[in-house]
């Protein structure tokens, strides 16, 4: 039927299949300049996470505008008015920016201390640097010591500081998300209707729209304050940070990475296939079929709007790698059928070479879209994407690959294999000699492998600093490095405090304790704001707050502590009681307000908002502990069962996904082991042959385990992906070696002699394909992200050991096990 399919159709009008193509080709094309990139903290985060929904509830009761951040470690003394100077100029260019609202600097923040003033002459005029003439022998003593502004504002050594740009607020974006949020839980929890799935798709492309108009906005301010920054750098050390900065950033490493990719592998695949094969048409082949594989994959993407991620950057090169293997398998069999078939026609090694490899190719295609496919089960969305994106685009690659080599090669002349290449690899000979006559210490070397593997298995981590995702010479390196060594840590978590409500509260018997009469007081009026601050209240968020601060791993804690302590200082050592909050509440500058108490209570929501920075560059952080400790503790801290806490922010939802990471490795592994063993067994209907073809690809890919754990390389969300992609990939080595053994078997029924003609015959096009692989890995060290350079290094190994096992250690279990009946 196959057969038939080829003759009527693509041999017969090889042309016209070949124009229609490219029209096809052509109208997706179109769409792959529709591709868009998503580099937003979301694709970081798990689905169905309900700390990122408790998150984003608490996001919204709290004031917290987007900002960017720079740092600035002037050459001078950072009072001194030179420097004052450069940071009024570089605040007054940043205002200029549409973008930025407002400034933050040590310019125009309260001081509350220099010199200490009653509380009541405070709130008639607040001093900052900028409007007052003052003491600044008091005002660095303030800032490097006042709860406000130490280890944050200023580095302890007074040398950097920092100035917080604050970006314009969007309501119509987070409407937009919260939306499209709701809609997708109803959708995850099959409660939609069919009208509110409907929404969903609206709001879905809503959603995208508007948030590529707001990319390009913040991508055209990061320049502009990037240029700003630029014009300084003759004045001190300066860098910027902020999500937003580093979302942009890595767009661009992305975008980058793309075009990197794709362009060098080109070039590496021109000059292989040169060195292989010494002729054009073995080269402008698999480039063209390559080029329309990728040209229709990236259309595909785009016409179902599938965003590339950080995750998913590299599927170009994971594509070009893929199709070109496909390509070589036909390559090599067509140039074997012409060397031993010299008179025949043109026709019947075209026919000959597709038939004879589409069986192999099928079967290891599918095996190579089970590997990727096995990542939908990882639970992260940017894995399961690279897992849809790349099983769409190689059953992309083996249609594309036999349409147009079938339709090429019936257009034109029998290919001379005269003039060709001789270029031959003695590695098939040596290895063809080690099973024959080294059996035993292939099988004590792969014994030794696998203890490796699993020793260094066991030693496995997920910590990983997200600063180390980025090589040091990266802008985002740097300014992280600044701002968690000096400034008070990066990553942030947060623990809500919770106070329930006197009608939540267990009931009490009357007391005649003052307290009990002024709390009574503000119960009954307690719909006025100013009357939620209670003493109970504040020495429970002052516990909480004393007790973070005490932690090692955190750095720059802040709360409405924060604001009492600093108040106790100027109530002569006093602590400040309710009356005195609440009129600070009642009569504090807005701007302040925002500053120092909006972040940090939600009188609605009866919560306070304890938030900490977590100093991420830490070589001893271990999340989950601490995560642990501060949930078994702080109850104990509390001492109050009226009072209930949540962890929550950044820290949480990175620890989530770390945390998950070993459970998707084993979920994606174990599937595509599972799936490789049925598959072996519809292939080869052997129960010992799929056994030894599992055996044979479990043992080189286990070695990437043994280096990841020895070398203290963590596990993140790149190289879970690494087992189950270089399986899908290097287990074509086995099925097209074992196909060409079954079929040599038949000639004489001897093992060394049929393992030493498939060597000789197959074997060429699995080490050239290899070498391709091999290749186009080695370029992702290329990349400015760490986890692509792991990526790269670490599947290069795994493919190497791949070929090795393919050609040793595979062929001497067959000889050893001997799965075929000799008549």
């Amino acid at each position: 039927m196959i057969k038939k399919f080829f003759d009527n159709f693509i041999l017969k009008h090889p042309l016209k299949i070949l124009f229609l193509l490219i029209v096809a080709v052509a109208y997706l094309g179109y769409y792959a300049t529709k591709l868009e990139i998503d580099a937003s903290s979301e694709t970081l985060l798990l689905d169905n996470d309900k700390d990122l929904k408790f998150f984003r509830e608490v996001n919204q009761r709290y004031h917290a505008p987007d900002f960017l951040l720079v740092t600035f470690k002037p050459k001078e003394d950072l009072l001194s008015q030179s420097s004052l100077d450069t940071i009024k100029e570089l605040s007054n260019e940043f205002l200029k920016l549409d973008k930025v609202v407002s400034t933050t600097s040590i310019l125009n923040v309260p001081l509350l201390q220099s010199p200490v003033q009653e509380l009541t002459k405070l709130l008639d005029g607040v001093r900052t640097l900028e409007n007052s003439q003052v003491d600044k022998t008091l005002v660095k003593n303030e800032f490097l010591n006042s709860e406000l502004y130490k280890n944050s504002l200023v580095s302890a050594d007074f040398k950097t500081t920092a100035i917080l740009l604050n970006l314009k607020g969007d309501k119509k974006y987070f409407e937009i998300l919260y939306k499209r949020n709701d809609l997708l839980k109803k959708k995850r929890e099959h409660s939609a209707t069919p009208e509110e799935l409907e929404e969903l798709k609206q709001t879905q492309k809503e959603f995208k729209e508007y948030r590529e108009n707001i990319r390009k906005t913040d991508h055209e301010n990061i320049l502009a304050v990037r240029a700003i920054v630029e014009k300084y750098q003759d004045r001190g050390q300066l860098f910027l940070g902020g999500v937003s900065m580093i979302a942009d950033d890595i767009i661009g490493f992305v975008k980058s990475d793309l075009l990197i990719y794709g362009s060098t592998l080109i070039f590496l695949l021109i000059a292989i296939l040169w060195l292989i094969f010494r002729q054009l048409i073995w080269i402008l082949l698999p480039i063209l079929i390559c080029t329309l594989s990728v040209l229709s994959t990236a259309g595909a993407l785009g016409l179902f709007g599938w965003e590339v991620t950080v995750i998913s950057s590299n599927f170009i090169s994971l594509q070009l790698i893929i199709t070109i293997s496909i390509v070589l398998h036909l390559i090599v069999r067509y140039r074997e059928l012409t060397q031993k078939y010299s008179h025949a026609s043109q026709y019947k090694l075209v026919i000959n070479t597709l038939l004879s490899k589409l069986n192999p190719s099928f079967f290891a295609i599918i095996t190579t879209i089970a590997g990727f496919a096995s990542l939908v089960f990882s639970g992260i969305q940017p894995v399961k994407n690279l897992g849809w994106m790349m099983s769409t685009g190689i059953s992309i690659s083996l249609v594309i690959s036999f349409i147009v080599f079938a339709t090429v090669m019936i257009a034109i002349k029998k290919v001379d294999e005269v003039s060709s290449s001789k270029f031959k690899l003695s590695l098939i000979s040596i290895t063809a000699n080690l099973v024959e006559k080294r059996g035993k210490a292939i099988i004590i070397v792969s014994i030794v492998v696998v203890l490796f593997s699993l020793t260094g298995a066991s030693k496995l981590i997920v910590e990983n600093s997200f600063i180390n995702y980025f090589k040091k010479s990266t802008e985002i390196y740097k300014g992280m490095e600044v701002i968690d060594n000096q400034l008070g840590g990066t990553t942030p978590l947060d623990v809500i405090l919770t106070f329930k409500t006197e009608e939540q509260k267990p009931k009490k018997e009357k007391s005649d304790d003052e307290f009990s009469d002024f709390e009574n007081e503000f119960a009954q009026t307690q719909d006025d704001n100013k009357y939620w601050f209670t003493v109970d209240k504040m020495e429970v968020i002052t516990r909480v707050h004393d007790y973070l601060d005490s932690l090692s791993e955190t750095g720059k804690v802040s709360s409405l502590a924060t604001l009492l302590k600093v108040g106790k200082t100027l109530n002569g050592g006093k602590d400040l009681d309710g009356i005195t909050l609440a009129l600070l509440y009642e009569k504090l500058p807005q701007e302040y307000k925002d500053l120092i108490l909006s972040p940090y209570i939600s009188i609605k929501d009866n919560q306070a908002r304890i938030n900490t920075r977590i100093v991420d560059s830490n070589p001893k952080l271990r999340r989950e502990e601490l995560i642990e400790k501060i949930n078994t503790e702080l109850p104990k801290v509390i001492n109050d069962e009226s009072v209930e806490f949540r962890q929550s922010n950044l820290m949480i939802l990175y620890n989530n996904m770390l945390q998950s990471l070993f459970d998707s490795q084993i979920k994606t592994l174990g599937f595509v082991v599972v799936i490789l063993f049925v598959m072996f067994l519809i292939l080869f209907r052997s129960i010992l042959i799929a056994s030894i073809a599992i055996i044979a690809n479990l043992v080189p890919i286990s070695i990437v385990f043994g280096i990841m754990g020895w070398s203290g390389i963590p596990l993140d969300i790149m190289t879970i992906t690494i087992a189950a992609i270089s399986i899908g990939i290097g287990v074509d080595d086995t099925i097209h070696y074992i196909h060409r053994f079954h079929e040599e078997f038949k000639k004489d029924h001897n093992y060394i002699n049929t393992m030493k003609r498939s060597h000789e015959s197959i074997g060429y096009a699995m080490t050239y394909t290899s070498l391709v692989v091999i290749a186009g890995f080695s370029i992702l060290v290329l990349s400015n992200l760490i986890p692509t350079i792991y990526f790269g290094l670490l599947t290069v190994i795994v493919m190497a050991t791949m070929l090795a096992s393919a050609l040793l250690l595979l062929p001497k279990l067959i000889v050893l096990l001997k799965p075929y009946k000799v008549k």
